[in-house]
């Protein structure tokens, strides 16, 4: 049987992510791009801010980390820490990696915390991002329902 180009034959898939099977200290997928002047001014421009220095808090790093390993089910974004070091600089390649840095369940919700941290090809860190998830979407709207 043929494969269409760019996708994944059934073996390869992303496994689904679940929550009981999710390890603290895990560590997720990596990734690296290169800071465009093109981006670091289109951030500029959608932040009405013409020296904003963080464009790479644009890009979702701690989103990313987790769904390039995993099928993730529904989350509600629980709480969210951006630490930001030394401003990205275009043109320099910039490395994300991602770990599960904790977990728990609050009042029978299950929560996820991912860090995802950037570094660029100097090895001068850009940004450390650390999400709660909450894994339990459907129980959010219930307290108003």
């Amino acid at each position: 049987m043929a494969q269409t180009e760019g996708v994944a034959p059934r073996s390869q898939e992303k496994p689904l992510a679940r929550f009981e099977e999710i390890q603290v200290g895990e560590e997720l997928a990596s990734f690296e791009y290169v800071l465009t002047t093109e981006q670091l001014q289109e951030y500029r421009d959608s932040v009405e801010d013409a020296a904003a220095l963080f464009s790479t808090i644009a890009t979702k790093h701690d989103f990313n980390v987790l769904h390039k390993k995993y099928r993730v089910p529904s989350t509600i974004n629980a709480g969210q820490v951006v630490e930001l070091f030394n401003p990205p600089i275009p043109g320099k390649r910039i490395r994300v990696s991602g770990k599960v840095v904790d977990k728990y369940v609050r009042r029978e919700k299950p929560y996820v915390v991912v860090e995802a941290t950037a570094v660029d090809e100097d090895g001068r860190l850009i940004e450390r991002t650390t999400t709660s998830q909450m894994w339990k979407p459907e129980e959010v709207g219930k307290k108003w329902g």
